[in-house]
């Protein structure tokens, strides 16, 4: 029996109560100024001039910054940091999920982490319904991200909310259990009926890919992350008109904020070709711009908006990271690995009757899940249908234009069509009837025709 709970409430998530937070001795934070100050050049004992680390540097930026605003304004570090501590929604649901997949080890100064991420959207408020969905506990988000051991690359992969699939039985906070499904539902089904455990047991058991951690973003909070990051610069092709759920976007490219952002992610109808798959590809390009604009070197210069950034994103998540610290580690990898070698790509997909309105994963989505077992870059069959977080809103693609952590990344091929004429997310540039689809671009990336489809600029 076929069911579909899109628009189903989650049962009530209370806020996992806040753990102690750790303090951070203030003359720690001396120390990362004077580190920050102390003069370049300084030789080894052998004479070489020592490497600068781009983590450490990072780090120290941010401690003089913060310790700098700290004796202006009066504002302790501690206090801060204690601040954003205390706006994490800690919940460690690890002991809620069974029957996990073993990791795999391989080769690397560092253990590969799998990051699952789903956004949370209540559609309450402004730009309620704005795509067709109004209701509670929706997650129409879910990207796993694949950060590998060498610390070379990463690369997102979402998983479209329409995609069809068995949920498995799992069970939600308070230990209650979720029946399996009788017949097939769409992805986002697991987040409606238990949340992200049944979202995390639903990934692991259908992928085989073990959860390191988890983060959930409440999108109604989005909208202050990107007001801290003084706006994030989009391209949008055509002017989007909507008079019914009062959608008004002019075209060009530019930095939009506020409720204006959060409605051009959520945005689906009267863009691109109208599907969830061509939203979820304007969301990868919207998430690379933040991280591109949250990395970037005018970012560390203004403390403010370092702060500001940082507490609009804690106050907005859930997860089972127990820190900052933890977290802030992860940004300082990021920042290593280069915007150009963070990539996002989508689970290979056709249409399918086996819901309304939905699509399923076609075979090729095996090889995409090795890919991140064995903690290898992606392939070109999936880079051809990639963004990155370093690529221009106007369609330029990255300064490198290669693969992920792979030299001489091959080109971009683009959704085909199948034997009725439907779009197809098949990889390789084929279409599902075995066609070959349009030649590939030569620096890799997200084809013009495709990001035509997905409302994008070329």
């Amino acid at each position: 029996m076929t069911q579909d709970v899109e628009t189903s409430r989650a049962a009530g998530e209370p806020s996992a109560p806040g753990s102690r937070a750790r303090r951070v001795p203030t003359s720690r934070a001396s120390r990362a100024s004077r580190d920050v100050r102390r003069p370049r050049g300084r030789r080894s004992s052998g004479g070489r001039r020592k490497a600068p680390q781009p983590g450490k540097t990072v780090f120290k930026v941010i401690a003089a910054s913060l310790l700098s605003l700290a004796m202006a304004t009066g504002v302790g570090v501690v206090l801060v940091y204690n601040n954003w501590n205390g706006n994490l929604k800690r919940e460690d649901v690890s002991e809620l999920l069974s029957n996990r997949p073993t990791k795999e080890k391989v080769a690397g100064p560092s253990e590969p982490l799998n990051i699952l991420v789903m956004g949370s959207d209540t559609r309450a408020g402004e730009g309620n319904g704005i795509d067709g969905e109004a209701g509670g506990g929706l997650s129409d988000t879910t990207i796993l991200f694949h950060v590998s051991a060498n610390r070379e690359f990463a690369y997102g992969i979402s998983i479209p909310r329409d995609t069809a699939v068995m949920r498995p039985e799992c069970r939600r906070k308070g230990g209650a259990v979720v029946p399996a499904a009788n017949g097939y539902e769409k992805w986002n089904a697991a987040y409606a009926l238990g949340g992200p455990s049944c979202t995390i047991q639903q990934f692991e058991q259908l992928s085989k890919i073990r959860v390191d951690k988890y983060v959930v973003l409440d999108f109604n909070h989005f909208k202050d992350m990107v007001n801290a990051l003084g706006g994030v610069e989009v391209c949008i092709p055509e002017d989007i008109d909507d008079n019914e759920h009062n959608i008004h976007l002019k075209a060009g490219t530019r930095e939009i904020k506020g409720a204006e952002a959060l409605t051009y992610v959520r945005v689906r109808y009267r863009v691109g070709d109208g599907t969830d798959t061509q939203r979820t590809r304007r969301q990868q390009a919207f998430i690379g711009s933040m991280i591109n604009k949250a990395l970037s070197a005018d970012m560390l210069a203004r403390p403010d908006h370092l702060i500001g950034f940082l507490n609009a994103a804690t106050a907005s998540l859930q997860t089972d990271f127990k820190t900052v610290a933890q977290m802030a580690d992860l940004a300082v990898t990021a920042r290593g690995i280069g915007a150009d070698n963070i990539k996002f790509v989508t689970t290979p997909w056709a249409y399918s009757d086996k819901v309304s309105g939905g699509i399923e994963w076609t075979p090729e989505v095996l090889k995409l899940w090795q890919l991140v077992r064995k903690d290898k870059p992606l392939t070109p069959e999936f880079l051809k249908d990639a963004l990155s977080a370093g690529d221009k809103p106007d369609g330029t693609p990255s300064a490198t234009g290669t693969a992920s952590g792979t030299p001489g990344g091959t080109g971009t091929g683009t959704a085909t069509d199948g034997p009725s004429g439907t779009p197809s997310g098949t990889p390789g540039g084929t279409a599902s009837n075995g066609q070959p689809g349009q030649n590939p671009t030569q620096d890799g990336g997200l084809s013009t025709s495709g990001r035509e489809q997905a409302g994008l600029c070329t």
